[in-house]
């Protein structure tokens, strides 16, 4: 896989050493991640709407309502910046001024286009549902006529991308190593409780 090349919105600047540009760290992470957040400007205004999505390939999959603001711009050709964080840690220093996180994230830009006919809206929604859980799709009923034209679904080209990754433990200051306080790492998880049959 080839990088995506740092560009004046994804060179990580604070702690640079910890920025990652191949598509495979870029893409990992974004598959991993259950929820993302999308940023895009409607008159002015900034809004951030988090939200479920799926990679298929170089392209993000996000769905919904035909109605939705967020939507309708991407389908309209809109710009949208995404990010996706995964936490994997407390960091917990002596020193609170140096607790902090562990965690790997993704910021990217696209251009959104609608992804339209039957078979490509179809093949996309079992993107997101086996995301979700494999095995599902086939499963589960597929959505009818009436619930794929109920469903708008977009494809945003992931044109600049860039991962951030902290690991390691506490970056305590010399002086207060000597300090009474446990230092470490938590470490944090998500995942999947036995399921509850309704």
């Amino acid at each position: 896989m080839t990088d995506y090349p740092p560009t004046d919105r994804t060179r990580v600047r604070r702690l640079p050493d910890r920025g990652h540009y191949d598509r495979e760290t870029i893409y990992a992470i974004l598959d991993e991640a259950l929820v993302c957040h999308v940023a895009f400007v409607e008159d002015g205004r900034p809004f951030v709407i988090p939200t479920l999505h799926a990679r298929v390939g170089d392209a993000l999959l996000l769905h919904g309502a035909p109605a939705s603001r967020l939507l309708k711009h991407l389908a309209a050709g809109g710009e949208v910046s995404v990010a996706a964080t995964i936490a994997d840690g407390l960091v917990l220093a002596k020193s609170v001024f140096h607790h902090s996180v562990n965690y790997r994230s993704v910021v990217l830009f696209g251009h959104g286009a609608p992804v339209e006919g039957d078979a490509a809206k179809l093949a996309a929604l079992e993107a997101f549902t086996e995301k979700l859980l494999p095995g599902r799709w086939s499963e589960a009923r597929v959505p009818n006529a009436a619930e794929l034209k109920a469903t708008a679904v977009i494809r945003v080209a992931i044109e600049e991308a860039s991962a951030k990754i902290r690991t390691g433990g506490p970056k305590d200051d010399p002086e207060d190593l000597a300090l009474d306080v446990w230092a470490g790492v938590i470490p944090l998880s998500l995942v999947r409780g036995e399921p509850v049959v309704y």
